[in-house]
């Protein structure tokens, strides 16, 4: 009897040594809370529900407790796990081009395409990625994790976790967080900006209404514009080619059931893996860690300037315009890649000052050529520091 009492007793002292109670650690409950957070402003504000709750849930299932010694082969760095094997999606980096593919079956170019001089304004935005470069590396981080960390400034998860992935894979977790936080956390960080920097003449500006766009021109877009920008950044093929090829399955016409594909299914299935993956990938013992607190805060004021850019970019461009051409300031900060959330934030704040000024459309131009921008930029990146 007692040495099947004691049998018993070390089978649950074994099992004891297994569970989450006896493995957690203070780290590993801060970022359950900060998965429980992103879950909270998810579904009770609604910040970006698609990305964040798939990263808070991922945050949860990253952060179980587990004996790594036990070879259990539970976690996302555990080789021939099942969720390293999904995690291969972001380490490998075809996940990303697979958003854009679907990123570019569901946006319209016509207010782009419309008015050509707004691409102006979308590349000013990405100022806020080289700036964030810059003082990265006044921070100690070298060219490679600099330029990774600068990318958050495009407000563009997708293109962080790829040029990350391939520039610093090691802090590739906090990048991805930072990068698809702030995108969610737009309507809160973009609308003060967007009133310190212009007065109240500059917000009730009206712009003519965008010329209608030819089939023909929607068509010719994402061919020439694949050819013009990838002849100058090569190194950017894998995101501008989904890019185009995912618009033009949509504007040929003839290839809609791709399209609907590219923009309902698959792009759908590849968010909620990213997500849950990028999320799982923030365990506490390689998540917490001050680098990960200087990406963000870097992160956050990339985005900061990357919004001011565009805004003074545009209070500028006014200088040298027609009068009857200028252009409203508050869609300089559409000039971010955060689609659409961001032109939806030049058509609030314009509504603020005006009822009846319309500014989405007018928004949209900068906005999906800051999708542009932000995979271009990444492929400078990428084409001069590897």
């Amino acid at each position: 009897m007692g040495e099947f009492i004691n049998f018993i007793g070390n089978n649950l002292a074994d099992f004891w040594t297994y569970t989450g109670f006896a493995n957690a650690t203070l780290g590993h409950f801060i970022m359950i809370a900060v998965g429980c957070f992103f879950i909270y402003l998810a579904v009770k504000h609604e910040f970006e529900p698609m990305l964040l709750i798939p990263i808070g849930f991922g945050m949860l299932v990253g952060n179980i407790p587990f004996n790594m010694d036990a070879g259990l082969q539970l976690g996302v760095y555990e080789q021939n796990s099942v969720l390293n094997t999904l995690y291969q999606g972001v380490t490998s980096g075809w996940y990303p081009p697979l958003i854009f593919l679907g990123i570019g079956a569901m946006t319209d170019f016509s207010a782009l395409i419309s008015n050509p001089k707004l691409m102006l304004v979308g590349a000013a935005a990405q100022f806020g990625i080289f700036g964030a470069y810059m003082l990265a590396l006044l921070l100690g981080f070298n060219p490679m994790q600099a330029g990774a960390i600068g990318i958050i400034g495009g407000a563009d998860g997708p293109t962080a976790i790829f040029l990350s992935s391939k520039l610093a894979p090691n802090l590739m977790g906090a990048i991805a967080v930072a990068a698809y936080s702030y995108m969610a956390l737009v309507p809160v960080i973009q609308p003060p900006v967007m009133r310190l920097l212009t007065t109240h003449n500059e917000r009730i500006i009206r712009m003519k209404p965008p010329r209608s766009v030819t089939k023909t021109e929607k068509v010719l877009f994402p061919i020439f514009g694949l050819l013009l920008t990838c002849f100058f950044v090569p190194s950017g093929l894998p995101l501008l080619g989904m890019v185009f090829f995912g618009n033009l399955l949509k504007e040929s016409g003839v290839t809609r059931r791709l399209a609907n594909t590219a923009s309902g299914p698959l792009i759908d299935v590849i968010t909620m893996l990213l997500g849950l993956t990028v999320g799982a990938s923030t365990q506490a013992s390689e998540f917490l860690t001050f680098d990960s607190i200087l990406i963000f805060l870097l992160g956050a004021l990339s985005f900061i300037i990357a919004t001011a850019t565009g805004i003074i970019f545009v209070k500028l461009f006014n200088l040298i315009l027609p009068k009857d051409k200028k252009l409203n300031p508050l869609i300089g900060n559409a000039g971010v890649s955060a689609v659409p959330d961001s032109a939806r934030i030049s058509q609030n704040v314009g509504l603020e000052y005006d009822p009846t000024n319309y500014l989405l459309m007018h928004a949209m131009g900068p906005n999906v050529a800051g999708v542009i921008g932000s995979a271009t930029a990444a492929g400078i990146l990428l084409g001069f520091l590897i």
